[in-house]
């Protein structure tokens, strides 16, 4: 029953890759089959089953849910990371602003790793962004 596999394998596609996913995938794969046979054997034609089956199934928002909160990776902390590179980017400029101060006061050059620098919280920024 390949039109339930390809109805499973859709619902599943914003489900990140991992063993808890293919196991429930199989489960309910399974599950469905079995509904469309004792369907089928009610004298149901096997397309009228499959429907049947899948209405009756609904939504899996719930195990989309459970399933992503799962992740072990998946805990958002996109805004720690944005806090902690601002926080460090700014100590590293403010020590290169007193280096360049205190041993060469006459060239600047402090502006050359503060670009450098800024592509940290820059990077982190658009990644908060993505993830928000």
């Amino acid at each position: 029953m390949k039109s339930i596999r390809d109805y499973v394998n859709e619902m599943f596609n914003e489900i990140p890759d991992s063993e808890q996913k293919d196991i429930m995938k199989q489960e309910i794969i399974q599950n469905l089959e079995e509904k469309v046979c004792d369907l089928m054997e009610q004298g149901k034609a096997e397309e009228d089953a499959i429907n049947k089956a899948i209405i009756d199934f609904g939504s899996i928002e719930d195990i989309k849910k459970e399933l992503i909160g799962k992740q072990p990776g998946v805990k958002n902390n996109a805004g720690l990371h944005l806090g902690y590179s601002i926080w460090g980017s700014a100590l590293i400029i403010a020590l290169s602003v007193f280096m360049n101060f205190y041993y060469t006061p006459r060239v600047i050059w402090f502006v050359y790793p503060t670009f450098a620098v800024l592509w940290w919280p820059l990077s982190m920024y658009f990644r908060w962004l993505k993830l928000k």
